[in-house]
């Protein structure tokens, strides 16, 4: 098996209970797609994703929290649109935050685990 050697190493941060991603970094850019696009279909469509598999992910994120972090509204004389509600600008707002936390170059034992791989797949012998 061949590997890329020219991809920098990330962290990726997902909060997970009872086997469900309660939201990691597809989930996270689909609520910043919804905040930015005013519509579910339209920020699936910015990730190449369904409207169902969209629905789905909105679904699994609002069954963990006290309220959902996405209000539609139906299409009727106006378009219809989806935008996040306050608790999904919160939780959004502080995925974030926690991700940028988890920087590489920010954190000793990020750079401690990276020293340990083989020697061909550490970054500092990309070309």
């Amino acid at each position: 098996m061949t590997r890329t050697h020219h991809l920098k190493p990330t962290f990726q941060l997902r909060l997970a209970l009872h086997n469900d991603v309660v939201i990691g970094p597809g989930k996270a850019d689909l609520l910043e797609m919804i905040d930015q696009t005013g519509s579910i279909s339209a920020a699936g469509r910015a990730l190449k994703m369904s409207y169902k598999k969209a629905w789905q992910l909105i679904e699994t994120m609002n069954s963990y929290f006290p309220s959902p972090l996405v209000a539609t509204h139906s299409g009727g004389n106006q378009r219809g649109g989806a935008q996040l509600t306050e608790l999904g600008k919160q939780v959004l707002t502080h995925y974030r935050a926690l991700e940028s936390q988890l920087t590489i170059e920010q954190s000793d034992d990020a750079q401690a685990l990276l020293s340990l791989l083989s020697p061909i797949n550490r970054p500092e012998n990309e070309a």
